[in-house]
């Protein structure tokens, strides 16, 4: 069998025992007690299999595996900066020049980047699902749109998205193509060609009327959730229905330290709904959760949701058509 960190609750290992509860398994043994990992696998997929309202919530680790930077951990900065430093309000007072060369390398890196298996197994799972009557949504953390480059539909964006720009003094994130519209311009003005590169000191700053605005002439920062502001409402209610209808939720490749969406496990976990969770490594929510399959989204999606290579570019290519 692979040789993949597990953890499944003992409802599924034990008939006999109802009390929720995670049992650790490394590789293919639990406490001392080997267990068949293709089982395991067959055990979630059954669970998949009756569910109808699938929520899926991913983090920078589905991404990270298609080489977009994380920004967190050893080799985590931009220049001498940690994100936190640049992705927020008051250092776009001060400086709104660095902020836009920031985002305008992070447009560069993900313009170069591809959807992995792990984003195509999401989107032919929807597909899978749909032809059944069943539904899946994507709630995500990730603001690269790698989901919907990679088929998948009826995405929820938690934190907007970097192709998205918005008028400085506009409220919420919420793309309405009028306030809060895409714009995949390369490079989005002309004074940010060949800025923003993480491995040189700063330079002479871009004057500010030289920095993106709309055709009114009005300053347009990116349409991204910084870190003290608030998520939009109108998004979280969206994410208020889905979680409500939600019968199974699988949260992939996030490190459950960024709120509210940390804190969506442990509520649907509570509230008696089946937890999933893939990720690299175990987390803080690891414990509340039915099954935690450690290892790469690209690697275990497939398996998990029963997907040869071929069928899962087939249907990711069908959603994107």
């Amino acid at each position: 069998p692979p040789h993949t960190h597990i953890c499944l609750s003992s409802s599924f290992l034990c008939e006999n025992l109802s009390q929720r509860g995670v049992l650790m398994a490394n590789k293919s043994f639990v406490f001392g007690q080997e267990i068949d990992f293709d089982a395991a696998m067959q055990a979630f997929k059954q669970l998949l299999k009756t569910a109808q309202n699938v929520v899926i919530m991913t983090g920078a680790g589905i991404s990270a595996e298609s080489g977009i930077p994380t920004f967190r951990g050893a080799g985590g900065l931009w220049r001498q900066y940690a994100a936190q430093d640049v992705a927020n309000p008051a250092a776009w007072r001060r400086d709104p020049s660095l902020v836009w060369e920031f985002y305008h390398y992070r447009r560069e890196v993900v313009r170069k980047a591809q959807p992995n298996a792990g984003h195509r197994a999401v989107a032919a799972l929807q597909q899978t699902k749909k032809k059944a009557g069943e539904r899946v949504v994507v709630i995500t953390q990730n603001i690269d749109r790698l989901h919907q480059a990679g088929g998948a539909t009826n995405v929820i964006e938690l934190h907007g998205s970097l192709w998205l720009v918005k008028h400085v003094n506009h409220d919420g994130f919420l793309e309405d193509g009028k306030n809060v519209y895409e714009n995949r311009d390369e490079p989005i003005c002309p004074a940010l060609e060949g800025r923003g590169a993480p491995d040189v000191e700063d330079g002479e700053r871009i004057h500010v009327d030289k920095l993106p605005h709309d055709a009114k002439g009005r300053l347009l920062r990116p349409a991204v959730v910084w870190f003290g502001e608030s998520l939009d409402d109108r998004v979280m209610a969206r994410v208020k229905k889905e979680l409500d209808l939600c019968d199974l939720f699988i949260v992939i490749g996030t490190s459950a330290v960024v709120y509210p969406a940390a804190g969506f496990s442990s509520a649907m976990a509570r509230r008696g709904v089946p937890v999933c969770e893939v990720n690299l490594d175990p987390t803080s929510v690891t414990q509340t959760c039915d099954f935690a399959f450690q290892g790469k989204a690209g690697d275990l999606l497939p398996k998990l949701f029963d997907l040869d290579d071929v069928g899962a570019e087939e249907a990711a290519a069908a959603a994107a058509a």
